[in-house]
């Protein structure tokens, strides 16, 4: 009994021991919980989920030189409890501090230094180096800084890629291409496409972000990356880079010499409706002439009365309807005719009638050719008096009244006032005939003058050719015909010969070439200006254009030019026909090739540089493998390489880098270029197209950050 009563009373004694161990294990494990102490520590080992950008596609010519492209840049961050940084970072601070210093140029080495040392003081696992983002070169330079050079785990820096868009060959169409803004995407802030080609093609461009954990383990912040991003797909267009600089060029300089408010210039492929060129100029509030400023090509800004380029549908629809031919005669009187219906009447004169008296009585074909303004609205009101809806089924058949759709956010829908509608009137035909009471956009217009060189069929206006992934076509945008034939073949000779006879004896015989054919009409409209009527300052808003084709026997391209509120001149045939004939001269020069002995009168041609290539050696040893020449030179350590022709083959060389010195980019693409010489500090500016012939600043030189170096391409 007693052997019993000791054995309980051992179990009582080991029990209660084990109620009062528990109970002290749960206070323990509550003052952990709640104490700020280890709940400072458990941070070391959390981790934070965070989205991984993408790179966004790339933006290619018709040849696939880049347009838009996107190049990596680093944010850079430290932790500062990293264990080892107790052994050096009190001695190696100042350093560090000046390396940065010196290299940011953003402030002084103390403040570095007082920064880096409250962060190391305050056990800063995240602190951020500078608001000053890298680029790779930067990147490799700064890892040899004192601190960092111990490493990755040994010395606290933390790096964040992300992508920073660029245009390698300027602004040359910041409209069309557009530009980036900040918005989000799948859910996350993120840069997004503004406006142009970066905005319509967000989808395909932007990619698909991916996901990664920054984890802190025993003090040291990781990125563990989860799911990796999907890079955007990349966009080939129909542009030409040389085409599009000469038609930039060509259009600035007559806005300039003028003193326009915009002006906009539009180049396409006959047979397929590829836009080859697209230029918009405009003023900013302050007067200054800026490129892509608005979208005039197939915008709201640029959306007006077309005025005497509409005259040709104006008597094609006449003619098909079989109410006229060109032979058509007309009283033209003596330059000024009332238009009467009813109580309303509209005076039409002719431009030049004070000076010649009037054209009198001429057939429809001279009346198309000297822009009589009284010839034509006598054609057309007396043509279709009562029947003024079949004028406006033939201009529905013409593809004039129906958006283009190009595939560019912000273009404007075309309008025509009709009968029946609240804003027509008696003389609303009249004012009709020769392009007045509508609104059409320059590329509206331009495809139904294409779809006349183009024997009648109307092609879509494309300006992307393919969706590219991992370097094979994801989709493809073929050439899309919207009519087989906007009218019959009797119509088109007569469309020809009139635009033939504005060149040859009408408003514009100044544009005439020597060795090869324009065909176009000359265009003179008062328009009213957004906010300004049809006045400015007390004087009239007049706006010039020229619409046309060439070589007129074989029509191998169509091209539009527009130009608002030009001061002093402001005729079509004086204004917009100049930059027309130099556009078509250069064209006619560089890819038709009719005469081997014609020279461009304005910019000359670059010829294509043969010989050196020069780049990545991975870029350069893709393409040598493909081609079985490889010969054991990949293995060079350096990055760059230059690629030789020689008569028994290639040979590739090392391109050696020296930090502090200016780079050797001569042969590169300008892709490559440009990333180079940024990343080494310098301020890059271009000129021509092609691959780098030569350099401005001697390679090999020493160089300081911020330096401007110009870049000859060809």
């Amino acid at each position: 009994m007693e052997i019993k009563q000791g054995i309980l009373k051992r179990f009582k004694v080991v029990y209660f021991g084990i109620i009062v161990a528990v109970l002290w294990i749960f206070v323990l494990l509550v003052k952990i919980q709640f104490s700020p102490k280890w709940s400072e520590k458990s941070k070391i080992f959390q981790s934070v989920e965070l989205t991984v950008q993408a790179r966004r596609g790339t933006i290619c010519a018709a040849d696939g030189s880049p347009l838009a492209a996107s190049i990596p840049h680093y944010s850079l961050r430290m932790d500062l409890c990293v264990p080892p940084l107790k052994k050096y970072f009190a001695h190696d601070v100042d350093s560090l501090a000046l390396m940065l210093s010196r290299f940011f140029r953003d402030k002084s080495a103390s403040a570095y230094k007082r920064a880096l040392t409250e962060a190391y003081k305050k056990g800063d696992h995240y602190f951020l180096i500078s608001s000053h983002k890298v680029d790779y070169d930067g990147l490799q330079k700064i890892k040899r800084f004192p601190i960092f050079r111990y490493g990755q785990f040994k010395g606290g820096l933390i790096t964040e890629q992300d992508y920073e868009r660029i245009y390698p060959l300027g602004n040359l169409e910041s409209r069309t291409l557009g530009k980036m803004k900040e918005g989000v995407s799948e859910g996350n802030p993120a840069q997004v496409g503004a406006f142009g080609l970066e905005e319509s093609f967000e989808q395909d461009l932007r990619g698909e972000p991916g996901l990664a954990e920054k984890e802190n383990v025993s003090g040291r912040t990781m990125d563990v990356h989860m799911d990796e991003p999907t890079d955007g797909r990349d966009l080939i267009t129909t542009l030409d880079v040389k085409l599009q600089d000469q038609v930039s060029y060509s259009l600035r300089r007559m806005l300039e010499k003028t003193r326009a408010k915009y002006g906009t210039a539009i180049l396409m492929e006959v047979k397929t409706g590829d836009i080859k060129a697209i230029s918009n100029y405009g003023r900013n509030s302050g007067g200054q002439l800026i490129q892509g400023y608005q979208n005039y090509a197939l915008g709201a800004a640029g959306c007006t009365d077309p005025g005497s380029t509409f005259k040709l549908a104006s008597l094609m629809a006449a003619m098909e309807d079989g109410k006229i031919d060109t032979s058509t005669i007309v009283d033209a009187g003596n330059g000024v005719w009332v238009s009467k219906h009813g109580k309303q009447t509209w005076k039409v004169t002719d431009s030049d009638h004070e000076k010649k008296g009037g054209y009198g009585k001429i057939t429809a074909k001279r009346a198309f050719e000297v822009s009589s303004n009284i010839g034509v609205a006598k054609l057309i009101t007396q043509s279709y008096a009562g029947e003024e809806k079949d004028f406006f089924k033939r201009i529905h058949q013409f593809g004039l009244d129906v958006p283009i759709k190009v595939g560019i956010s912000g273009e404007s829908a075309p309008y025509l006032n009709h009968p029946g509608e609240k804003t027509w009137s008696g003389v609303s035909m009249t004012q009709i005939s020769y392009g007045y009471e509508m609104r059409l956009t320059p590329m509206q217009l331009l495809a139904f003058y294409n779809a006349v060189a183009n024997d009648g069929c109307m092609m879509k206006p494309r300006l992307v050719k393919a969706v590219v992934e991992q370097g094979e076509v994801s989709e493809s945008f073929g050439t899309r015909t919207i009519k087989r034939s906007i009218c019959s073949n009797s119509t088109l000779r007569q469309a020809h010969a009139m635009l033939e006879g504005v060149i040859e004896r009408g408003t514009g015989k100044a544009l005439r070439a020597s060795n090869y054919k324009i065909a176009g009409k000359t265009g003179t409209a008062q328009v009213a200006n957004r906010n300004e009527g049809y006045s400015h300052n007390g004087s009239k808003v007049y706006q010039a254009s020229f619409a046309g084709y060439f070589p007129a026997d074989e029509p191998k391209y169509s091209c539009i030019v527009v130009i608002n509120h030009p001061l002093g001149d402001y005729y079509g045939a004086s204004v917009a026909g100049p930059v027309f004939k130099q556009i078509a001269d250069y064209v006619y020069a560089y890819d038709l090739g009719k005469n081997e002995d014609f020279k461009y009168p304005g910019k000359e041609i670059p010829e294509d540089y043969p010989g050196l290539v020069a780049g990545r050696k991975k870029d350069i040893a893709k393409v040598l493998n493909e081609l079985d020449i490889m010969n054991g030179w990949s293995f060079y350590k350096s990055e760059w390489v230059e690629a030789n022709r020689e008569d028994d083959g290639v040979s590739v060389t090392s391109r050696e880098l020296k930090p502090g010195t200016i780079p050797n980019v001569k042969g590169m693409g300008v892709t490559d270029a440009v990333y180079l010489l940024e990343k080494s500090g310098l301020r890059v500016s271009m000129r021509g197209f092609g691959k780098v012939k030569s350099q401005s600043l001697r390679a090999g030189d020493p160089m300081r950050r911020g330096q401007n170096i110009t870049l000859t391409l060809g």
